[in-house]
Formats: structure tokens, C-alpha cells, sequence
């Protein structure tokens, strides 16, 4: 450490405190010692930093279903960004269940992890207070408001207008949605989106065009196949997830039904499948990597001391391909 401190043109306690974070520095010192540290090859003990801090560098990821690719591609980014100082990723799939949720943040806790990332599904606010009360910093990925952590969301509002502007273009007039579980926490702003804005568009979503259900393909697959039971079968479905969708279309190609000659269909993430099948889904964009980025960011923030909650939104655009 004597080594990077010189190369680095400071005292090996500055070392020290860029690399645990437990003491703010400077960008301009913070870069230099990273740089020093490239040059000379320096490589930290992770089992003698642990015993010294009290702390891993493993950093938990926690999300509702692995079996959607949203979630690796979140995971490849932000492995990516905290590689550079030191961290390593442990990804953990709940299922989207509570007490999934609830075990895994206690046992980071018990494994004295460095952060913890997570997507919760049913988890309310209050159940981050025993991680946050542990001093590991949290970065909620989330489309609902969550108090006191930091939270990357979705500014979707406008992606969610050009997507029913261009329902209303194509002369659909009646919509169905493919919305998540009811008994999720903080409800779902995805379809309280779509419903703000139909009406000014000349759209209608009838109660009986709103189906829920998981986030998962066999979910989509079986709400499509409500909705096409309803007494007026909806023109377009709007779905809560890229996987929903591509569900939808599991049930339309075996009842011959065509997307979308027969009925528009859009999907939300645009993960890479959703420029895979065919018809090729349109969309709303919500990067996974942008949204890895933020967090990872605002996870070194808090290492590097911040503790004032931050929320920061990330753009979503409307895609427009062959499905709507």
C-alpha cells in the first residue's frame, strides 16, 4: 500500500480510505490512487480486508426471476462497473416471493456484504431498515417509491404516450393490459401509466380487458388467453414485461391468430428478445445496463460516504417494430 501512496503522491491512510470508503476524498484523489494502482499491479487481500473492516467485497444483487434476461444483462453491468474497485457480484433469484426477499437481505447482513442491489417484488420500505441499521449501503431498482434508500426507476410517462399514440394512429380503440400480481406493495405504476393516458387519446380500457398476473411468460401466456375470452376481445395488449409478451404470442401462434392483423401487442424492457421474434416486438425501452450503471454508481457514492437518499429516474423510449 506504501507502494500506490507514492506513486500516487499520497499518504497510504488516503490509500486506505479510497479503498474501504470510509472516509470521503476527492475525485481528483480517488482517480489518482485508481491509476497508481493499475500502474503498479496492486491487488487487495480480501480476507485480510474483511477481517480489518468488518466487511466482504462481495456485492448481493437480488432479483425476482433470473429466468427473464433483463436481469442478466443488469447483473453483466453492474459487474462491470464495480470490478475496477475490487467488488464482485453474488446474484440471487426470490421468485419474487416475500420471504425470499426478506431472507436473502438478512443474510447479507449475517455475510457482512459489502452492498446489497435488489429488485424487490413484494417487500416493503420498512424491511431495508435492518440493512440499512447494519451500515451496508442499498440501491432499490424499482418501478414503485421506496423512502430512505436510493432507488433507480423508470421516466416513462412519454414512452408510455407514444406508445398509444401510435395505438390510436393504427385505429384501435380498445386496449387490454397484461398487468402484474395485485398483491404487490406501492400497486403498479406500469398499468396506472397506461390508464392515465388513454383517455386523452380516444382509447378505452374496459375492467374487463385488465388481467394479472406474474411477471413470467406461462403469466402472459395464460392473461392473453383471458382477455381473448372477454365478451369484446381488446384490439391492442399492452403487457408489464418483454416476457409477458412474448407469452402473448406463444397463445396467438397456436390459435392462428396474426400480430398485428389481428390484434397489436406491446411489450416493456426490451430485452434482446424482443428484436428476436417474429413479428419483432414493439416496446418501451428500459436499458437493464443503463439502469446497472446508475446503480453501481450510486452504490460507490454511498462507500465513498454519501448518506442522503437519492432517486434517480433513467429514460424510457417508445420502439416501435412490427407487433403494434
Amino acid at each position: 500500500m506504501s507502494d500506490v501512496a507514492r506513486a500516487a503522491g499520497v499518504s497510504s491512510a488516503t490509500v486506505s480510505y479510497v479503498l474501504s470508503g470510509k472516509r470521503p476524498v476527492t475525485a481528483e484523489t480517488r482517480e489518482s490512487v485508481h491509476s497508481a494502482i493499475d500502474r503498479l499491479g496492486f491487488r487487495l487481500n480480501p480476507v485480510a480486508r474483511s477481517l480489518r473492516t468488518g466487511r466482504s467485497m462481495m456485492v448481493a444483487l437480488v432479483v425476482p426471476d433470473l429466468a427473464n434476461p433483463f436481469y442478466a444483462l443488469l447483473a453483466r453491468s453492474i459487474q462491470d462497473k464495480l470490478r475496477g474497485r475490487g467488488y464482485h457480484v453474488v446474484v440471487s433469484n426470490t421468485g419474487a416471493q416475500r420471504g425470499e426477499e426478506e431472507a436473502l437481505l438478512q443474510e447479507a447482513v449475517h455475510q457482512r456484504f459489502a452492498a446489497v442491489v435488489m429488485t424487490p417484488f413484494r417487500l416493503a420500505a420498512d424491511a431495508f431498515e435492518m440493512i440499512r441499521g447494519a451500515g451496508i449501503p442499498v440501491v432499490v431498482s424499482a418501478d414503485t417509491p421506496f423512502d430512505g434508500v436510493d432507488l433507480v426507476t423508470p421516466s416513462s410517462d412519454q414512452a408510455v404516450v407514444d406508445a398509444l399514440t401510435h395505438v390510436a394512429a393504427s385505429g384501435r380503440r380498445s386496449v387490454g393490459v397484461i398487468a402484474g400480481p395485485l398483491d404487490v406493495p406501492g400497486g403498479d405504476p406500469r398499468l396506472d401509466r397506461i390508464k392515465t393516458h388513454v383517455a386523452a387519446l380516444g382509447l378505452q380500457v374496459r375492467d374487463e380487458h385488465v388481467v394479472h398476473g406474474e411477471h413470467t411468460r406461462e403469466a402472459g401466456a395464460a392473461g392473453f388467453e383471458k382477455l381473448l375470452r372477454s365478451s369484446r376481445r381488446p384490439e391492442a395488449v399492452l403487457c408489464v414485461n418483454d416476457m409477458t409478451a412474448v407469452g402473448a404470442m406463444d397463445v396467438a401462434e397456436e390459435l392462428g391468430l396474426e400480430i398485428p392483423g389481428d390484434i397489436g401487442l406491446l411489450g416493456h424492457d426490451d430485452i434482446d428478445i424482443a428484436s428476436l421474434v417474429r413479428p419483432r416486438l414493439s416496446t418501451i425501452r428500459y436499458s437493464a445496463r443503463e439502469v446497472g450503471a446508475v446503480a453501481s454508481a450510486l452504490l460507490l457514492e454511498q462507500i465513498d460516504g454519501r448518506t442522503q437518499p437519492r432517486t434517480v429516474r433513467v429514460s424510457a423510449q417508445f420502439v416501435r417494430r412490427a407487433s403494434l
